[in-house]
């Protein structure tokens, strides 16, 4: 696998928007010509090489890893849409990482900022850190979310986490906030920690877990029952579950499945 890497020339003020990035753009050019790709920073079209030092040169996007040396959380849509290879950001990544890709793979090895995976479609974005709002979520004005592949976040992740997702994995290390799952439709959300409030609602299909306590119980779930570590595809939970099926608010007939740990949750919605 070739490599081409990216060195942060310093501090960003406004944010710089560089879908460039992007190993299906860099495939089959020099340093020269990568460093040329045209960025955006607020009105202005810029140089890649304005903000990174370029160093290696690309074959084709399959074969190819890009290793961004540094923090870029102030540098937006990383990997957007990208289809092959492999990116992987030494630092903390900015808004919309990963946002409609397609496959291959990005590693953040920090935090990543909100719309992370953002209608995601293939591939796995592995963040390490913690994630802002809306990750795996559909875009505003938008119903459907990601559809396919998998996020996975060591950390933590705030409100709106996989809105409206029709197919696909997101799995959370540390806990989520508000309405993760809202509108969702297929896929599986793991959330291994606790949630605050509106887990699943208006949910109408897929399945959602909370290994830990949901602060604020969504009403329009009914219990089904307890299962002992349920296996969900090729993830298996350990301990009890209640299981739920909701949310009515929205539909007399709903399929979405609603786990939630015995333990944390004791006698809640049932």
């Amino acid at each position: 696998m070739n490599e081409v890497i990216l060195r942060p020339k310093g501090s960003i003020d406004i944010m710089v928007e560089a879908e460039v990035i992007n190993p299906d753009i860099f495939a089959g050019k020099t340093k020269g010509e990568i460093g040329q790709l045209i960025v955006w920073q607020g009105s202005k079209q810029l140089s890649l090489s304005e903000f990174f030092d370029v160093d290696g040169s690309a074959r084709a996007a399959a074969d190819m890893k890009i290793i961004i040396e540094g923090d870029v959380s102030r540098v937006k849509h990383i990997g957007h849409g990208m289809k092959a290879g492999e990116i992987v950001i030494d630092g903390s990544a900015g808004m919309h990482v990963g946002s409609e890709m397609i496959g291959g793979s990005i590693l953040v090895k920090g935090n990543a900022g909100s719309w992370a995976g953002m209608e995601m479609k293939g591939g796995t974005l592995h963040i390490t850190g913690n994630t802002g709002d809306h990750v795996g979520c559909a875009y505003r004005g938008s119903w459907r979310g990601m559809n396919g592949g998998k996020i996975i976040i060591d950390g933590s992740a705030k409100s709106q986490l996989g809105g409206g997702m029709s197919g696909g994995e997101i799995h959370v290390g540390g806990n989520v906030e508000n309405f993760a799952g809202i509108r969702m439709n297929s896929g599986l959300i793991v959330v291994k920690g606790d949630a605050i409030r509106g887990a699943g609602a208006q949910m109408s299909g897929g399945t959602f877990v909370v290994c830990g306590k949901i602060r604020q119980f969504s009403p329009g779930f009914d219990y089904m029952g307890t299962e002992k570590n349920p296996k969900i595809g090729e993830t298996v939970l350990s301990g009890e579950f209640g299981k739920f099926t909701g949310d009515f608010a929205i539909s007399k007939n709903p399929k979405g499945i609603l786990f939630t740990s015995e333990e944390a949750n004791e006698g809640v919605g049932k």
